[in-house]
């Protein structure tokens, strides 16, 4: 591999020759072809450099999923800059430390952000800001990077603690860009519809069509399952990569309104746990689609990954939740929780920390695709990385087993709840209880010695507990709603969860 080939944007002017008048992206009313969308990347970067942004400098995007997002990021790729993400739905707080970490040069966005730059230290700190719409009809040479340099950052964290900046390299995004074409099989001719923003860069290194779905991430409650339904055919979608919550709340659209999706071949959702009664749910209203559920994380997309079909024949979960057999470049090891750090281990003590098949433990992995540093975060590093004999192993913080080389999740660490000596895991109770009528999903949290039951539910004591005598508890919490995570809206926020019963 050359220098040229090494960075990242080399997929996308690839795809971009190959197939100059295939549409990247339909973004509403508005579309644009390969050729198009080539010509405009390489305007703004010759905008970018007029600016002063160089190779190797940070410039931070407030843009949200769309045509200019992506024209941006692949410029500020092509001239050797980094770029750096905040979620949409981050404090202004919480923006402002992360603007301290990662200590940019540049500042894009719309004109939202850019007022509400005004108002923030750290935005107004930030010394080149550019504009969204400008290019300059010039031409600039494509960077000649290291491939360990940086090209994307992105802040993972939630609503505490430090946040960790995810260091993705040119080479890192390279076998990102493998493992998810092994995972999704990708093809020039695909119509899909990415509610994942890391998949919409997948199309576009293989010459795909991406259709920016009408769905604001910040606000998944406000979702128009109908008029997302009439996009998708529309446009003849024939992928759709999404959360959970969002191919759950088309499912049950599409059952209701006996809606139909037969061009669409596959569906691939994955970011928060699906239980076997979703999975039902979308085998039931898409019976014509592939549906495969993946779990992975920041730090390691795709870990594994399961068919639809498969899971929803788990139908009593009694263990953990099955999420199939490891990804064949993925190295994957369960060891004993500890909530120590372990930065550097000898190859004797690591395996002295493994547990046999069919043990809970903590879910550890490495390989090509899984990410090896974070950003000015040593203490980060210390706490989710082990350095065994040069191999970077990442601690994903989920527990879990392996039964007939199967991977069950049992859910994160910190929530599992040790009884006699074992560890029984939240899912178990997840699983039921979002599988009992008049129940929309519930838990159960060990706090001060007692099994807390929290549903949502707008049920009466008495008849929760006539619907679930096979759970031990010790009392019952009705909440109106329970906090789900921000990013996705699908899975138990259980931090928020954990605030809200103390």
């Amino acid at each position: 591999m050359n220098l040229y080939d090494k960075n990242i944007v080399s997929l996308f002017l690839s795809a971009a020759k190959e197939h100059p008048k295939n549409t990247a992206i339909i973004e509403g009313e508005t579309s644009i072809t390969y050729a198009e969308l080539r010509l405009e990347v390489l305007q703004t970067a010759a905008y970018f450099k007029s600016k002063g942004i160089q190779q190797g400098d940070r410039v931070l995007v407030f843009v949200p999923m769309g045509i200019d997002l992506y024209r941006i990021v692949l410029a500020l790729f092509y001239i050797g800059a980094t770029a750096v993400f905040l979620d949409e739905w981050v404090s202004k707080k919480r923006m402002e430390i992360c603007c301290e970490i990662a200590d940019c040069k540049g500042f894009i966005g719309r004109t939202k952000a850019r007022i509400f730059s005004f108002f923030s230290k750290e935005l107004r700190r930030i010394p080149v800001k550019l504009r969204l719409k400008k290019r300059l009809n010039e031409t600039v040479n494509i960077a000649k990077i290291n491939s360990e340099s940086s090209a994307l950052i992105t802040f993972t964290t939630g609503s505490t603690g430090l946040p960790k900046a995810a260091d993705r390299s040119h080479l890192f995004l390279h076998e990102q860009f493998k493992a998810l074409i092994d995972e999704i099989n990708p093809k020039s001719t695909d119509i899909d519809m990415p509610v994942l923003p890391i998949v919409l860069f997948v199309n576009l290194g293989v010459g795909g069509c991406s259709v920016i779905v009408d769905f604001k991430m910040t606000k998944p409650e406000l979702m128009n399952s109908e008029k997302i339904a009439a996009q998708i055919k529309r446009n003849e979608v024939t992928r759709i990569t999404a959360s959970p919550y969002f191919v759950k709340m088309l499912a049950n659209y599409v059952v209701q309104s006996k809606t139909q999706f037969p061009k669409v071949e596959k569906i691939f959702t994955g970011g928060a746990p699906v239980f076997p009664d979703e999975a039902s749910l979308y085998n039931k209203a898409f019976p014509h689609s592939k549906t495969t559920i993946v779990y992975g994380s920041t730090e390691a997309e795709p870990i594994s990954s399961i068919d639809s079909k498969k899971l929803a024949k788990n139908t009593q979960l009694t263990v953990g939740l099955p999420v199939g057999a490891p990804y064949h470049k993925t190295n994957l090891v369960i060891i004993k929780i500890s909530e120590e750090a372990m930065p550097n281990l000898s190859e004797d003590e690591f395996e002295k920390m493994q547990v046999q098949d069919g043990e809970i433990g903590e879910i550890l992995v490495s390989g090509p695709h899984v990410l090896k540093k974070y950003f000015n975060n040593e203490e980060a590093f210390k706490q989710n990385k082990i350095i065994v004999n040069q191999t970077t192993w990442h601690r994903t913080g989920d527990s879990g087993t392996i039964l007939n080389k199967e991977l069950l999740l049992t859910g994160r660490c910190q929530q599992l709840i040790k009884l006699n000596d074992a560890y029984f895991s939240p899912f178990i109770a997840e699983s039921k209880l979002q599988n009992t009528d008049g129940i929309d999903c519930g838990t159960i949290l060990s706090s001060k010695e007692e099994l807390i039951l929290i549903v949502q539910s707008s049920l009466s004591k008495t008849e929760l507990e006539e619907r679930i005598q096979d759970l031990d508890y010790s009392k019952i919490l009705i909440l109106d709603k329970i906090p789900k995570d921000p990013r996705h809206n699908s899975k138990i926020d259980y931090e928020s969860l954990r605030k809200l019963i103390h």
